[in-house]
């Protein structure tokens, strides 16, 4: 796909990802904290973000429910600075980490779409 003017060709966006695909190791991700993540899966990318608080890492299309913006607009600056709950920069939605629930903003009572992840062996991996 591209356009008629020869410009690069647009890449589809996908929403999930196949399982047991090895992200990172959870000390990679900060506790708590969060991380950008893109995927190539053949011609198409996923980008997603990764939620952790302690042992439990919850994963998420990178995808505000309100707008259809990623949530930020600073690599890996998903969180509220007291780093309680997930926030999309552009409209100042508030999302809860465990379960993607909108807890203020624009948008709530909508959810995050959920990105199925594990912790298995120190790893990060696609469930």
């Amino acid at each position: 796909m591209s356009d008629s003017d020869g410009a690069r060709p647009t890449r589809a966006r996908l929403t999930e990802t196949p399982p047991n695909v090895k992200l990172l190791p959870l000390a990679a991700l900060q506790d708590p904290g969060a991380r950008n993540l893109v995927l190539q899966i053949g011609d198409a990318y996923f980008h997603g973000f990764l939620v952790r608080t302690g042992d439990e890492v919850h994963g998420y299309v990178d995808r505000c429910p309100h707008a259809g913006l990623p949530l930020a607009q600073k690599l890996d600056d998903y969180l509220t600075p007291d780093r309680r709950l997930i926030a999309c920069s552009w409209h100042g939605a508030l999302f809860q980490p465990r379960d993607g629930l909108c807890v203020g903003g624009p948008c709530a009572g909508a959810r995050l779409t959920p990105w199925p992840v594990k912790v298995e062996g120190g790893m990060v991996i696609t469930a």
